[in-house]
């Protein structure tokens, strides 16, 4: 049984056809032979419709439908209609059978291909979908959407090299630029070797990140990743810092990295320094409470309380509350704790429950770092929330 409002939605594409075949009948009011003509199931769909029974009415129309050029467009809708209601099979079989015909023109055929592509698409048969739009890219039609719809499928199937290979391809036909991206599947290439236990091609990788989006942090984070497993700290360090022109969002994520290579060289004045640089420029709670940790190792934890008040008095935050209120608890006694202890447990829920990172594209929350986004599927669009609660 269907809704109010689902009776509607599909009764509307319903007077598409309705009005092709109205269009039919005007034309052939000219010649009244052709009234003698229409074919009485025509009215038992248009009671269908009248009755609300659109799954009826859609199953006699199709029958109705013969494929010639006058017809086309319309097994073409109702094909589409299909396969955004869910019903893919149905989407299929409409798109096989308009292929099937042998009078069909070429332009309506590569059409059919396309649409019967989306339909494997939407149901998950992506190596048939992966077949018929390579077709269409040899047959020199709908280049740019097939392409399109491969880069999709190859990214699917993590498919990395054919991904690029096609992105660059994309790039030819659309004119528009996909270095960002392209950037990230060399990463995940990257990544890919060295979750393996390799090490081999990782850097040459990254390299080629490099040269098409000199822009990609992500890289940045790998690389500084690599040098700083390899005891090369000073190297690390240098392409730590690079983030900051790459992408100064992403600074965070390089905040604790840092801090270890300085801690190796025993520099760390000299990244309280580069600290305070950057919260002063950049803002972000997490470089600020950085600082406040170093600053109560060096002083101690009145100098960590100061410090902190201050900065929660320019940019207050959740996370930087909950630090505070962990810095006077050392100090506090009796009911006074009591009540701190209370807080902090309700800043710590509110931290819990909060999302770190959101997708500026989609508002997609994550608790943690993507560089996919899964809901919108844009790369490099997830970023650290700023804000009261966040950085």
């Amino acid at each position: 049984m269907f809704a109010g409002g689902e009776i509607l939605i599909w009764l509307l594409p319903l007077t598409a056809v309705i009005a092709w075949w109205l269009g039919r009948l005007s034309i052939s009011r000219a010649r009244p032979e052709h009234l003698r003509h229409i074919h009485p199931d025509y009215f038992k769909g248009l009671n269908y419709v009248l009755n609300e029974q659109p799954d009826k009415a859609i199953e006699v129309f199709i029958r109705m439908l013969e494929v010639d050029t006058e017809t086309i467009e319309t097994h073409l809708a109702l094909g589409n209609l299909f396969r955004r209601r869910g019903e893919v099979d149905r989407a299929i079989r409409i798109h096989q059978n308009l292929i099937a015909r042998p009078n069909l023109s070429a332009e309506y055929r590569d059409i059919a291909l396309l649409e019967l592509a989306m339909d494997y698409m939407r149901s998950g048969l992506l190596d048939r979908a992966e077949t018929l739009f390579k077709e269409l890219v040899a047959a020199g039609s709908h280049t740019q959407q097939a392409h399109a719809e491969l880069l999709d499928i190859y990214q699917q199937e993590k498919d990395w090299d054919n991904a690029i290979n096609t992105a660059h391809k994309l790039e030819e036909a659309s004119g528009k630029k996909f270095s960002n991206i392209i950037a990230q599947f060399y990463c995940e290439k990257a990544e890919e070797i060295l979750n393996s236990g390799g090490r081999d091609r990782v850097m040459e990788n990254l390299h080629k990140a490099f040269s098409i989006d000199p822009a990609c942090a992500r890289a940045s984070l790998l690389e500084g990743r690599l040098l700083q497993e390899d005891g090369k700290f000073k190297q690390a360090i240098k392409v730590y810092r690079r983030i900051e022109q790459q992408d100064p969002e992403i600074l965070p994520e390089a905040i604790n990295p840092l801090l270890a290579c300085y801690r190796e060289l025993d520099a760390v004045g000299d990244y309280m320094e580069y600290l305070r640089d950057i919260a002063s420029k950049h803002g972000g709670i997490t470089a600020i409470l950085t600082l406040a940790e170093l600053i109560y190792e060096k002083e101690g934890t009145a100098a960590a309380i100061h410090f902190v008040t201050t900065e929660l008095k320019k940019h207050p935050t959740v996370k930087g509350v909950d630090s505070l209120i962990q810095y006077v608890l050392a100090q506090a006694e009796g009911s006074t704790r009591e009540s701190l202890m209370s807080v902090k447990e309700l800043t710590g829920r509110l931290l819990k429950s909060r999302s770190a990172y959101k997708c500026n594209h989609c508002g997609f929350d994550a608790k943690s770092l993507h560089w996919y986004c899964p809901s919108c599927k844009n790369w490099s669009t997830i970023k650290p929330v700023y804000g009261l609660q966040g950085e």
